[in-house]
C-alpha cells in the first residue's frame, strides 16, 4: 500500500518503536547502576564483616598489664593460622611494645603503610577502614580498632586486611554481564516495540486499505455504466424523437449506478465488520434474467438459457457479481477477427455458466486471476476479485476453464435453497 497517508502511518510507526525503545532504555540506563552499586555494596559489606569477624576476637584475647602487652592467648587461638591476616601495633600516643602478627602470612603488606594506619587510628580514638595495596600489587581492605591500656589511654590498635582482588574481578564480571543484558534488552525492546507498534496501527492500515479499495472498485464498478449513461444522454441530445424511448432506461441505468454505489459501501461495512449480508431466498434465474436485459451489450450478443432455481444470497451483492461476469465476458469474449462478442449465459442448480469465444484465459495468469487488478487480458481492474469474494461470503465458489472448442468458461456456484 502507497501513498501520504500510508507513509505517515509507517513514520507513525517508527516513532512509536523509538519511543517504546528510549523508555526501555531510560529504565534500564537507571536500574544498571543500581544493580552495579549494591553488589559493590553487598562485596563491600562481606569483606568488612570478614574482618571484623577477626579484629573483635583478637581485641578480646589481649591483655595489658602493667604497660605491658599479653597476647599468649591470641597465638593459641585459631585465628591465629587463618586468613584474613592480622598484627597488633602500638600507638604514637602509646608507650611501645613489641609488634606481633599473626601466624599465617595470608598478604604481604608493608610494614609502614601498617604503622600509619594504627598512628592514625590511635590518635583519633575510632576504628578506621581504609584500602591500600599489598606489597604485590593487589588492593587489600584493612580494618583497625584501636585499644586503651588499663589507665584508659591509648594503648595501640589490631589491623586485619584482606584481599579484594577476586571480589574486585568479580563485580567487574557482574558489571560487564549487566551491561551485556542491558545491551540485549534494549535491542529486544526495538524489535517488541516494533512489533506492538505494527500491532497498533494495524486496524489503522486495513481501515486505509479499505478506503483505497473502496474507492478503487467504485472507479471500476462505474466506469461502465457512466459510459452508457453518457451515451443515452448524447442519443437523447441528438434526436429528441428517441427521449421518450431512452428516457425509461436512463432511469433504470442511474438505478443502477446507485446500487453499484449501495454494494460497495455495504461491502465495505461487511469487510469492517459493522455489518451482516442481507441473505434472503432470490430466484437466481430471474435475478440473472434482469441483470442481462438491464445490461448494456454495446454490440455483444448475450443469449440465456435458464432453470428456475433458488439460492440465500444478498441479492445487491449477487446483482453486481453477475453484472461483473457480464462485462468481463463481453470485454474479453470477442473471438479472433469477429465484429461482436458471443456470450452464453446457463442457469441451473444454483450455477450461473457464463462462456465466451474469446482467446480464453492464458495458463500463466490462472492462478492470480482473482487477484485484485488482474483479469485475462492482462489489464488491470477488480471485476473478477469482487465476484470471487461474493461467491466465498456466501459458501459458494467460482471457477474458471478453457472451452475445448475455444473461449473461456466462468462457472459461479451458490448453494441451492430448499
Amino acid at each position: 500500500m502507497k501513498g501520504p497517508a500510508a507513509e505517515r502511518l509507517r513514520r507513525l510507526r517508527w516513532w512509536l518503536t523509538v519511543l517504546f525503545t528510549a523508555t526501555n532504555t531510560v529504565g534500564l540506563i537507571i536500574l544498571a547502576p543500581v544493580i552495579i552499586t549494591l553488589d559493590a555494596q553487598r562485596g563491600a559489606a562481606e569483606i568488612d564483616n570478614q574482618l571484623n569477624v577477626v579484629t573483635q576476637p583478637v581485641l578480646r584475647l589481649i591483655n595489658t598489664s602493667n604497660d605491658a602487652l599479653i597476647t599468649a592467648r591470641v597465638s593459641g587461638d585459631v585465628l591465629n593460622t587463618k586468613c584474613p591476616q592480622f598484627a597488633i601495633l602500638p600507638g604514637t600516643a602509646a608507650e611501645s611494645f613489641p609488634r606481633a602478627d599473626s601466624g599465617r602470612n595470608c598478604t604481604p603488606v608493608d610494614p609502614k603503610v601498617l604503622e600509619d594506619l594504627a598512628n592514625t587510628a590511635v590518635t583519633d580514638g575510632n576504628p578506621l577502614l581504609a584500602d591500600r595495596k599489598a606489597q604485590n600489587g593487589h588492593r587489600i581492605r584493612v580494618a583497625i580498632e584501636p585499644f586503651k591500656n588499663p589507665n584508659g589511654l591509648p594503648a595501640g590498635a589490631v589491623l586485619a586486611w584482606v584481599d579484594t582482588e577476586d571480589q574486585l574481578h568479580q563485580h567487574n564480571r557482574l558489571t560487564t554481564v549487566v551491561l551485556l543484558v542491558c545491551a540485549v534488552l534494549i535491542g529486544a525492546a526495538a524489535l517488541l516495540g516494533y512489533w506492538l507498534s505494527g500491532r497498533a496501527i494495524r486496524p489503522a492500515m486495513a481501515a486505509l486499505e479499505q478506503q483505497e479499495t473502496l474507492l478503487a472498485e467504485t472507479a471500476h464498478d462505474l466506469r461502465t455504466p457512466v459510459a452508457a449513461l453518457r451515451a443515452l444522454a448524447e442519443t437523447a441530445a441528438r434526436d429528441p424523437e428517441q427521449r421518450a424511448e431512452l428516457l425509461p432506461r436512463t432511469v433504470r441505468l442511474a438505478g443502477r449506478m446507485g446500487d453499484i454505489i449501495d454494494g460497495l459501501l455495504v461491502r465495505a461495512r461487511l469487510a469492517a465488520g459493522v455489518e451482516h449480508l442481507a441473505v434472503q431466498p432470490v430466484w437466481l434465474d430471474q435475478l440473472v434474467a434482469g441483470v442481462v436485459e438491464d445490461l448494456p451489450t454495446e454490440g455483444a450478443r448475450i443469449s440465456l438459457v435458464s432453470a428456475p432455481t433458488m439460492v440465500r444470497a444478498d441479492p445487491t451483492l449477487l446483482q453486481r457479481a453477475i453484472g461483473n461476469l457480464l462485462d468481463n465476458a463481453m470485454r474479453h469474449g470477442r473471438a479472433p477477427g469477429a465484429d461482436q462478442a458471443i456470450v452464453t449465459v446457463t442457469v441451473a442448480d444454483g450455477r450461473v455458466t457464463v462462456a465466451d469465444q474469446g482467446p480464453g484465459i492464458d495458463p500463466a495468469v490462472g492462478a492470480d486471476l482473482f487477484d485484485s487488478f488482474t483479469s485475462g487480458a492482462g489489464s488491470t481492474g477488480l471485476g473478477l476479485s469482487i465476484v470471487r469474494w461474493v461467491a466465498l461470503s456466501h459458501g459458494g465458489d467460482l471457477k474458471v476453464y478453457n472451452a475445448e472448442e475455444g473461449g473461456a468458461i466462468f462457472e459461479f456456484e451458490l448453494p441451492t435453497a430448499q
